[in-house]
């Protein structure tokens, strides 16, 4: 048996799922998370490090390529790095770079912890990784505030035409959030409203996850 597995009388990890639609700041509530706890305490991995190559993506009826379907990523493999987490293994993943030719991607790695957290657009809509969670936590925005988030981070940190952002959104991202996404918030167990922060539900959640902590150690 592998050395970093955990011992068989350790308690499995408590799995969290977070899902929110594109711009309803589920990168910021991670980043803040993770400040707030150590790698040995929480592991988060993230489902935009799954990103299928590009020229493997699905193309709409205009020719664009659609990064927003749940088609768009290696669900198996995200599934399976799971489950290996799970089972008290180390994972290693090329970080995704959305296709910005002067980043350079780095090798991650992801150690198991007490707490294991995956967030991503379709946490929630695949089921195999859906029924593993131990607790759903949705993060919620007003549509017009996501669409300037959209605009405002993929300009800015993407470098992305503005054309090219206000199609997206509209013909791949709005549709995706409303079949894929949205129909899941009330399967969630904690809903975070981010309309103007998310300090409260963040409080919470961390509220929660050291409670839980107290439990494993």
């Amino acid at each position: 048996m592998p050395s970093n597995l955990y011992p068989t009388n350790t308690m499995q990890p408590y799995l969290i799922g977070i899902c929110g639609g594109s711009g309803s700041g589920k990168t910021s509530f991670i980043r803040r998370l993770r400040q707030s706890f150590s790698e040995e305490q929480v592991c988060i991995l993230s489902q935009d490090d799954y990103y299928l190559p590009r020229d493997e993506q699905y193309r709409d009826e205009n020719g664009e390529r659609n990064f927003d379907l749940p088609k768009s990523f290696d669900k198996k493999k995200f599934r399976h790095d799971i489950e290996r987490l799970l089972n008290g293994e180390t994972v290693m993943l090329q970080e995704y770079v959305f296709n910005n030719p002067d980043a350079k991607p780095k090798m991650l790695e992801f150690k198991s912890a007490p707490i294991i957290i995956i967030e991503g657009l379709f946490v929630f809509h695949y089921k195999k990784i859906a029924r593993k969670l131990d607790l759903k936590v949705f993060l919620n925005a007003k549509e017009n505030l996501k669409v300037i988030r959209r605009i405002l981070r993929d300009q800015v940190e993407r470098g992305y035409p503005l054309d090219d952002v206000l199609y997206k959104y509209q013909h791949h991202v709005l549709p995706s959030y409303e079949r894929f996404i949205q129909p899941y918030k009330e399967e969630a167990d904690i809903v975070v409203n981010n309309n103007q922060d998310f300090e409260r539900g963040l409080a919470v959640v961390e509220g929660f996850l050291r409670s839980k902590l107290a439990v494993h150690l």
